[in-house]
């Protein structure tokens, strides 16, 4: 009976999910070209622009993985908060900046604006075909989340087997037809249910096992000290210098991700953007409830070892909620892996349907045709990451470890290539080349914290130190483009009164029409 109430709420909740992409594009004349599905027409304001970017940094890591960390090594999981408030900071003057320069160029995505800064279409491909090595971990990650919470919610009434099919199911199916806007309008749904089971869980749990966080957090210091303080539990390694260099090198990656800077076109404006920065924080204190409660469950369910642990969070529960509760908070949890889920496949599917394909001749200046082959790239990523899924899922949990780390390396063939003419193209790409096979030799040889150093902030480090050698000793491509049509630049109020600019026209086999409108 459990199961079938619990099944019942989570299936009521999915056709939701499914009606509310179809809603989100209704009376917009099939869609439009690329920009309409890959980012919203870029018409999205304040509240959906919060609730999308929010949506991607809540996953179901954050039910999961979260409390899991929480479970296995303590305080060491704060680095989340703290990198992603950092992130937040970062962004309310990139976020703009990238915003801008995409209004004014006509582009789509990240690797758009790498083609168009450094004047090479491959280049723009060959990042989308590194960024898609680094967003297929994470569908896989979400797929294999959102799988093991169904089953437990399900009482294991649903296999894993065919959560992991639900999930790339429902996903695959609202992200082609509703692109960015569905996933906007999800996140809404999804929002509500998360502050709401992480705010009763909040008060329930200590309530429930331990009489008050008072009775809780005094037991937690009495008989588990080492969960509180750096390195956590267990000698992890993850001390204040790994705290230290991991906040500071994904609070610049999260900036230039992907999936990021989707969000960022997505804006109506740039004021947009740093309303979201300043309001984006206030969403990462519920990231504290599964980190606590991860620490709870030491003492009410001990000796969770290895993916175990992740359960840590929903083995507090299942056996004390009635079952129709049970589903909501589970509904909020496989939300949490849908809405990221979702923006990966877009992002996936944009960078391969503008800067891959769209250099195809019979797809080059066409948006429409972009969009169809972004669709099915969709599909496509998703079937590679389902099947992988099931039939090697170590292999991309083992890629998701440098995934991170890797994406970091493209920070200065963005973020400085689009504020500083020097940099050039064969700079930027020897420190990305050398930062991505330091990033692979240290983790690949498990030599990750290296002395207690994020093994990616050293490859950044030495990233940029061979990008402006090669800047300054090594050749100069020619590129007779004025600084106004390379180079990014904060918009100020007078930008943001100009409408928004077609998207980027190319010439047959990929070569971008000077002007960029």
């Amino acid at each position: 009976m459990n199961a079938t109430v619990a099944t019942s709420v989570f299936g009521v909740f999915m056709v939701l999910t499914v009606a509310l992409g179809l809603l989100a594009v209704r009376g917009r004349g099939g869609g439009g070209g690329i920009a309409e599905w890959s980012v919203g027409g870029r018409s999205l304001g304040t509240v959906m622009i919060w609730v999308l970017m929010a949506g991607e940094g809540y996953t179901s890591f954050s039910y999961l993985g979260a409390a899991g960390w929480g479970y296995n090594f303590g305080s060491p999981v704060l680095y989340v908060i703290a990198y992603l408030s950092c992130g937040y900071a970062i962004g309310y003057v990139v976020g703009p900046t990238l915003w801008s320069y995409a209004r004014t160029h006509g582009l789509v995505s990240i690797t758009d604006m790498v083609a168009h800064r450094y004047n090479r279409p491959w280049l723009g491909a060959l990042v989308a075909v590194l960024a898609t090595v680094c967003l297929l971990p994470y569908i896989q990650l979400q797929i294999t989340g959102m799988g093991v919470v169904v089953s437990t919610i399900s009482y294991g009434a649903i296999s894993l087997d065919w959560a992991y099919f639900i999930a790339f199911a429902v996903t695959t199916a609202f992200v082609v037809v509703s692109g960015l806007r569905g996933s906007a309008w999800v996140s809404v749904l999804k929002d509500i249910l998360v502050i709401a089971t992480l705010a009763f869980l909040a008060v329930y749990v200590p309530l429930h096992h331990f009489d008050g966080y008072g009775p809780f957090l005094d037991r937690l210091v009495a008989e588990k000290p080492e969960w509180l303080t750096l390195s956590g539990h267990g000698g992890s390694g993850l001390g204040a210098t790994w705290f230290a260099t991991t906040s500071f090198l994904n609070s610049l990656t999260v900036v230039i991700f992907p999936t990021t800077v989707a969000g960022y076109l997505g804006a109506r404006s740039a004021d947009a953007l740093r309303r979201n920065a300043i309001l984006l924080p206030f969403y990462n204190v519920l990231l504290f409830v599964p980190m606590l409660l991860g620490m709870a469950a030491i003492f009410v369910v001990p000796g969770l070892t290895g993916a175990g642990s992740n359960l840590a969070l929903f083995k507090l529960i299942v056996d004390s909620l009635p079952a129709w509760l049970v589903g909501v908070i589970g509904v909020a949890a496989a939300l949490s892996s849908i809405v990221p889920m979702a923006v990966f496949m877009l992002v996936i599917g944009t960078m391969w349907g503008r800067s891959v394909l769209g250099t195809v001749p019979a797809l080059a200046g066409r948006p429409r045709r972009q969009r169809f082959a972004a669709q099915t790239v969709v599909v496509a990523a998703g079937v590679l990451a389902l099947a992988l899924t099931y039939a090697a899922p170590n292999t991309l949990v083992r890629l998701s470890l440098i995934s991170y780390e890797g994406m970091a390396q493209l920070v200065p063939m963005i973020l400085i290539g689009l504020v500083w003419r020097k940099l050039t193209l064969w700079g930027a790409l020897s420190g990305l080349v050398v930062g991505g096979a330091l990033v692979c030799a240290l983790v690949f040889t498990e030599h990750d914290p290296v002395g207690g150093v994020n093994a990616g902030a050293l490859a950044l480090g030495a990233n940029l130190v061979v990008a402006l050698a090669v800047s300054w000793l090594g050749p100069t491509p020619a590129d007779d483009r004025p600084d106004a049509e390379v180079l990014a630049s904060d918009p100020g109020p007078e930008a943001e009164a100009r409408p928004a600019l077609p998207e980027r026209p190319e010439r047959p086999g990929g070569a971008a029409v000077s002007g960029g409108v």
